[in-house]
Parts: C-alpha cells; sequence; structure tokens
C-alpha cells in the first residue's frame, strides 16, 4: 500500500510542476486542499487580494489545461496513479464514494490531505470521472468509461426512482433485475454515491427509513424484530443489537425495556416477550381482549374458538 501512495503523490507532484506560475498552484492546492484544509474562493480571494469570481476563473482555467495535458501524456507519472485507481475501481464496482475508494487505495484510513489529492486526480484525469459532492450525491469517481459525472447520477436517480417506486427496501439483486446492469456490485457501488439512499443488511431504501437506516433505539428494535420474523425478550433484542451491523450498538438492557414500553409499535405479549404491532398482536389485559373479540365476533363463541383468537393477539398460557 506504501506503493500506492508514493505513486499517488509522485502523480500530483507532477501535476502540479506543469503550472507554471507560483499563485495558480496555490489556487489549486488550496481549492482541493492539497496541504490539508480545503479553502473556499472567498478565502482565498481575501489572502492573493483578488475578487472571488477571479478566483473561479483561474481555479477553470487551470484545471482545463492540466486535463488537456492529461489527455496528450504529457504528465507521465499520471498514468501510473490512474491505473492504480482505475484497478481499484474495478474492484469496488467501477464506481466509489471518494474516501472508501481512499481507504482502499492505502489500505488504511485515511486523511483529508490524502483524500484531497485523490479528489484532484479524478479532477485533471481522463481515465476517471469526477462526481463533485452536493445535497444529493457524495464526492466520488469513476471509471470515465463507465460514464461522465451527468451519466452517473443519472444512474443514481434511476436507482432512487425505482425504490420509491417500490415503497419498500430492495437487494442488490432485485435491483440488479429490475435495472439489468452488468453485474449487481454495479448497483452497490452507484447507490453508494446517493445521499438519498442508505443500505442495511443488502437492503437499500430511502434514508429516511428506519429499516435501513436506523438512527435511534427504537427504530433498531423495530428492524431487530422484523428481521427476527417472532416475537422476543427484551434481553434478546438488546442481544441482537449489539450484534448487528449498526452503527451505534452499545446499549443496555434497560435502555430497551424502556423504549419498548415508549412506543406503540411494540406490544407486549408475554413476561418480558415483545411483538410487532403490525403482526397482529394488541395491547390490553387478557379480559379486554376477550371483550375485544366477542364485540367483533357479534355472536357467542366456544371457549376454544376464544382461545385460539386470544393466542393470535397475546402469548399467554
Amino acid at each position: 500500500m506504501e506503493k500506492n501512495s508514493a505513486i499517488l503523490r509522485d502523480a500530483i507532484e507532477g501535476s502540479l510542476n506543469i503550472i507554471d506560475q507560483d499563485r495558480e498552484k496555490e489556487i489549486i492546492s488550496r481549492r482541493f486542499g492539497l496541504n490539508g484544509q480545503k479553502e473556499t474562493l472567498e478565502q482565498i480571494g481575501d489572502m492573493l487580494s483578488i475578487t472571488r469570481e477571479r478566483v473561479r476563473q483561474l481555479e477553470k482555467a487551470i484545471l482545463i489545461r492540466l486535463r488537456v495535458s492529461s489527455e496528450e501524456g504529457t504528465i507521465p507519472e499520471l498514468a501510473a496513479a490512474e491505473k492504480a485507481i482505475i484497478r481499484n475501481l474495478t474492484e469496488m464496482g467501477r464506481t466509489a464514494r471518494v474516501s472508501e475508494l481512499a481507504d482502499k487505495i492505502y489500505g488504511r484510513k485515511t486523511t483529508a490531505k490524502e483524500r484531497a489529492g485523490l479528489s484532484f486526480i479524478g479532477s485533471i484525469s481522463s481515465a476517471l470521472t469526477l462526481v463533485e459532492e452536493n445535497d444529493k450525491y457524495y464526492l466520488g469517481i469513476g471509471v470515465a468509461s463507465y460514464g461522465d459525472e451527468r451519466q452517473i447520477r443519472s444512474k443514481i436517480d434511476e436507482i432512487g426512482k425505482m425504490i420509491k417506486k417500490n415503497k419498500k427496501p430492495m437487494t442488490r439483486d432485485e435491483l440488479d433485475e429490475q435495472l439489468d446492469s452488468e453485474h449487481p456490485d454495479h448497483i452497490k457501488a452507484i447507490a453508494s454515491l446517493s445521499k438519498e439512499l442508505s443500505s442495511l443488511n443488502d437492503l437499500w431504501g430511502l434514508t429516511k427509513w428506519p429499516t435501513v437506516n436506523p438512527k435511534n433505539i427504537r427504530d433498531k428494535i423495530y428492524v431487530v424484530l422484523e428481521n427476527n420474523k417472532e416475537p422476543m425478550h427484551f434481553a434478546d433484542i438488546a442481544t441482537a443489537i449489539s450484534e448487528s451491523n449498526f452503527k451505534r450498538k452499545n446499549v443496555t438492557i434497560q435502555a430497551i425495556h424502556n423504549e419498548l414500553l415508549k412506543d406503540s409499535r411494540f406490544v407486549l405479549i408475554g413476561r418480558g416477550i415483545y411483538a410487532l404491532d403490525s403482526w397482529g398482536y394488541k395491547k390490553g389485559t387478557v379480559s379486554e381482549i376477550i371483550t375485544d373479540i366477542l364485540k367483533k365476533a357479534d355472536k357467542p363463541l366456544s371457549r376454544e374458538d376464544i382461545v385460539k383468537e386470544v393466542l393470535h393477539a397475546r402469548k399467554v398460557k
């Protein structure tokens, strides 16, 4: 992995070396954060005593020159970096978030400076496509032969539309069948660039859906019960959360029990045993449930029929 680090460093230095003016090098370095911290047009303008618009114009002109040089092959160090990046991108599904791609290339958790360098290479390389970050998309890089930025964003949006139409999470294989991609890994790679989509246990859905992006203990309890498909004791629910793939899974049994009591989605059906109300279980004492059953039946029922109906709503002897 140290070899990759040296290759990328040489590519960055080789690219900057073809920029003649020190001021222009300063603009690119600060805009991408090649020195460790990315700066705004205003910050750079104040430092150089020029307007924000002038900084933007210079940045655009410099990047155009670098891209032309990349296409013409006049930055020899860039070819090795492109090869290393494309090799890793191919393994990841042709596209990836810059943060995840950088960690894979370097073989460890990367710094902001290292990720900035990768973004810089992606922005000037003719073999790569940089997907700029905004409210909808994460900063990403793709293999240029897979599409330009507009085409990659279109593929991301297509997955989002498919999930919204389905109105519930979908597996990678289900999405692959609907979208007819070359490989399910390409679906995962593209979907991971969307800020509107999240995944959990190979299910992809909207970020606002707790089933794929549980943000609190109650959501995590719901996911555990939904995946288990049958009632669980609150202690077992706590264990399942601690052994899950959730981002935050350090919970206490008492915290789990408290949240179960507060949320109407969870129904106590036995001694410490909880189920989802969507499964047909009802809250209340056994006598209240029997009363409700008789009211709905609107006719006399045998003891056996009543017991059968009660067991659909509660787990009792």
